[in-house]
């Protein structure tokens, strides 16, 4: 059975599970290089999910107005 596909918050929790992670200076190299293999995989799915949610806020804000001004999106992230 396929495993289901983790939304963007449980991606976004792991990656800082995993930042802890490495700040830990008791883990093996071959465990630090798996997670940070791990969490560069991570990083690209999230970034990847940001960049189309903010597509579709321009994409949103276009039609709403019935114009073609296009307003840039900051997406803010809580470190």
């Amino acid at each position: 059975m396929a495993e289901k596909k983790k939304t963007f918050e449980e991606n976004l929790l792991r990656l800082e599970q995993i930042v802890s992670e490495l700040e830990d200076d008791s883990l093996s190299l071959e465990k630090s290089l798996k997670l940070y293999e791990e969490g560069v995989k991570l990083a690209g799915k999230c970034s990847l999910e940001l960049e189309g949610a903010e597509r579709k806020i321009k994409m949103l804000q276009r039609t709403a107005d019935g114009g073609i001004t296009e307003e840039t999106v900051v997406i803010e992230q809580e470190l």
